[in-house]
């Protein structure tokens, strides 16, 4: 069974910095493209960051976290990241990972697989 469980969200204060982590059980990640997500109260979700499956490697992030977040992955431990530094109010959202369900996968495109999110709030 696939399955994304994502954490390391909390508190933090402006410009603060927090990691947030996904884990996969039940399929490859690296055979996949992996994006992070965000919802925000009372907005739609909104893409944050994508990284391609390995074999390409190539990451892309949302104007609005460029030079402040970078998505990573670890193959070994199954797990994709995502390095939030100089957060900022607005960043506070529930952020979720996602898996582009096609094998071999460059883009975020066709997202199959969802976890169910952690909470992140930036707040002096």
């Amino acid at each position: 069974q696939v399955q994304l469980v994502e954490s390391g969200g909390g508190l933090v204060q402006p410009g603060g910095s927090l990691r947030l982590s996904c884990a996969a059980s039940g399929f490859t990640l690296d055979n996949y493209a992996i994006g992070w997500f965000r919802q925000a109260p009372g907005k739609e979700r909104e893409g944050v960051s994508c990284i391609a499956s390995s074999s390409d490697g190539s990451t892309y992030d949302a104007d609005s976290v460029k030079g402040r977040f970078t998505i990573s992955r670890d193959n070994a431990k199954n797990t994709v990241y995502l390095q939030m530094n100089s957060l900022k109010p607005e960043d506070t959202a529930v952020y979720y990972c996602a898996a582009d369900g096609r094998e071999g996968s460059n883009y975020c495109l066709t997202m199959d697989y969802w976890g169910k999110g952690t909470l992140v709030t930036v707040s002096s």
